[in-house]
């Protein structure tokens, strides 16, 4: 069930936050910046959106805050910088007796285009205290010169940012790509050895898999647990046979893993439909 989400702004009265915005530093426009704050937040505070037209960036100086989106509940650490998408919804709460942050809110723009790019993200170790000093300057500096400058700082580190995101999310795509490619070698030699009996336990020392790792790419990658999908291969196997040879199914139940004919048979029936001999007999 899809966890609901509402527009919510519950900020308590230890809660102190210093906005920046168009109105104290029009400089923001130039990085599509809709709206930035440093926030010093202690009881209550939640904060919800609804599918929110742009990206928005929390970054934990010191103490937690919860984060729930729809695939997820995220506790941000101090030190993380956790990154929510544009259209996604979320809500925030703080998980601590103190928690500040740095906050921005980002145009849905080609600019910060890659930020949209799959769900909440989580980094760790951002380091990024310099783009809050920025922020903090940002907010108290009347001077265009002295806002300028902090612009260009909040620029390098919002440029970091991406790189850093890029860098995490296509080592999780090679990763990711490595995994799918070690569980298709696995059920390839399966494939190849379909007398064996395979068992979950097999399955895991060929892989070098944990069982529940196991279970869960293969859920992933085949939409069948690994149990289903070496069903599925001998299936496949054994309604190949019985179409291209003469072999008695005895044979072919063996010959895919089955010592007992019955059990085969059976099987093979809930699979398909019909037994093997009718399966045979109807595709002549």
């Amino acid at each position: 069930m899809q966890p609901s989400f509402k527009d919510i702004v519950d900020i308590g009265p230890s809660c102190f936050e210093r906005f920046i915005d168009s109105s104290n530093a029009p400089e923001i426009s130039e990085l599509d910046i809709e709206l930035a704050g440093c926030s010093n937040l202690s009881g209550s505070y939640t904060v919800g959106r609804v599918s929110p037209p742009n990206h928005t960036l929390f970054y934990s100086l010191n103490g937690q805050g919860i984060f729930r989106t729809p695939s997820k509940n995220t506790l941000l650490k101090e030190g993380q910088l956790i990154i929510l998408p544009a259209h996604q919804s979320f809500e925030v709460s703080i998980a601590s007796e103190q928690w500040d942050i740095i906050w921005l809110n980002l145009a849905d723009t080609e600019r910060w285009t890659s930020l949209g790019n799959n769900g909440a993200l989580v980094l760790d170790n951002a380091a990024l205290e310099g783009l809050h000093h920025a922020m903090e300057l940002l907010y108290l500096e009347r001077d265009v010169e002295a806002r300028q400058a902090a612009m260009q700082i909040a620029s390098k580190y919002l440029c970091a940012i991406i790189d850093k995101k890029l860098g995490e999310f296509q080592a999780g795509e090679k990763k990711e790509r490595r995994q799918i490619n070690r569980l298709n070698n696995l059920f390839s030699a399966v494939d190849k050895q379909l007398q064996f009996n395979w068992d979950i336990k097999s399955l895991c020392e060929k892989a070098h898999y944990s069982s529940p790792h196991l279970h869960r790419l293969c859920m992933q990658t085949y939409g069948r647990s690994p149990k289903q999908h070496l069903i599925y291969l001998r299936m496949a196997r054994a309604k190949s046979l019985l179409l291209s040879t003469q072999w008695p199914i005895s044979y072919i139940a063996s010959y895919v893993g089955y010592a007992n004919v019955f059990t085969f048979s059976k099987r093979f029936k809930k699979s398909t439909g019909m037994s093997p001999t009718d399966f045979r007999n109807i595709t002549e």
